[in-house]
């Protein structure tokens, strides 16, 4: 009789040992939703598992404001309680390690399923695309503390353009993350989930998923953090190719940095030039370069350099800057050419080498303020 007893207590231990599997996510895994809109990706993990003992789910919104924006959060939420699932409202993404719930937590997989930092324009609009940046970043800085041993943060994402240019591989990267694998991300693996648009008048909407993909990272402090701005002279040879080759909108005013931005026109080329040395001048430690002669090669390094020091200076990531450095010597370049006939590339080049040296010496005056401040 006895020995019956332990044959049944040894397959009713197996049976509570066996691991269910739903994509990329197992029973005995510590899972960590943030961002979650109504609750239903967390309810459809729970209902492959058949429990939810292992999910701790989180939102951004309050309780109070979740169940008024999605007509089934109350219903999901109720029906996590019942299988067990930790449930947390009013968690940040960016802050949460330090949320007294999470901060002596340690996780198997932390997901956040198509962060977006909300509807404040259109998706290619560059301060947009910054704001839906830094969401990712700070995600990535609290969540690369969180995870257990070979533990796996997944973000699920778009990867069409613009979505592409938000880098999160780079953004992964500057918070020791390595970057293991991106596979397609499809909806229907996951039965019951609705993706939400969770912002405006809209928010219990779905949004056109289109090609997406789960991206997975695993904290690695050895790994090599990718520069915030480009290293390599073949990104910039590929935009000097298209700054020469490509047809020029002459029509439009130029787009030029910092204040060397008035309209350039024929007549008023040579007092431009003025204005520029004279406001260069009252930087402090600036000293006019001496004039150069340079070749397109030259360009590479040129070009390179200045947007270096543009991202520097003002903080920006490639993505964010890259755009609007070549805009705007595109259009410099064309309004330049067409200034006074004749006009080679020389001699905009030696310009381009004023700017950069310019963005140097400002550089090195705003570190020496900041320094100076901190004294202080």
């Amino acid at each position: 009789m006895a020995i019956g007893i332990e044959h049944d207590e040894v397959i009713i231990a197996e049976e509570e040992e066996r691991e269910i599997w739903a994509k990329h996510y197992c029973s005995s895994h510590q899972i960590l939703l943030v961002g979650e809109g109504d609750f239903s990706f967390s309810l459809s993990l729970a209902h492959s598992f058949g429990s939810a003992s292992n999910i701790l789910a989180s939102s951004l919104d309050s309780y109070d404001v979740l169940i008024k924006k999605y007509k089934q959060a109350k219903s999901n939420l109720e029906k996590l309680g019942l299988l067990g699932a930790s449930l947390l409202h009013g968690v940040d993404a960016t802050t949460m390690k330090l949320h007294t719930d999470l901060k002596m937590r340690k996780f198997d997989r932390i997901i956040f399923n198509f962060p977006h930092a909300g509807f404040h324009g259109k998706e290619d609009n560059i301060r947009l695309i910054k704001m839906h940046r830094r969401v990712v970043h700070g995600f990535f800085r609290n969540a690369s503390g969180m995870l257990r041993a070979n533990g796996e943060i997944h973000v699920n994402h778009k990867t069409t353009t613009p979505f592409n240019r938000w880098c999160i591989k780079e953004l992964a990267s500057q918070n020791s993350l390595a970057f293991i694998e991106c596979v397609d991300f499809k909806a229907e693996d996951y039965p019951g989930y609705n993706n939400k648009r969770g912002d405006g008048l809209k928010s219990d909407d779905p949004f056109p998923l289109g090609a997406c993909g789960t991206y997975k990272f695993r904290f690695s402090p050895h790994t090599k953090k990718m520069p915030k701005v480009l290293s390599s002279l073949d990104i910039a040879h590929i935009t000097f190719q298209n700054f020469v080759e490509t047809p020029f909108e002459t029509g439009r005013q130029p787009i030029l940095p910092y204040e060397f931005r008035q309209p350039i026109v024929p007549s008023e080329f040579q007092q431009h030039q003025m204005n520029f040395t004279a406001y260069a001048n009252n930087i402090p430690g600036y000293v006019e370069s001496p004039p150069t002669t340079a070749s397109r090669d030259e360009f590479s390094r040129i070009f390179q350099g200045y947007f270096s020091h543009v991202t520097e200076t003002f903080g920006w990531h490639d993505c964010d800057v890259y755009n609007s450095v070549h805009e705007a010597l595109n259009l410099g370049f064309a309004t330049y050419m067409a200034g006074v006939p004749g006009r080679d590339l020389n001699g905009y080049i030696e310009l381009l080498e004023e700017l950069h040296h310019l963005s140097v010496s400002r550089l090195a005056w705003l570190q020496t303020m900041l320094v100076s401040d901190h004294q202080w």
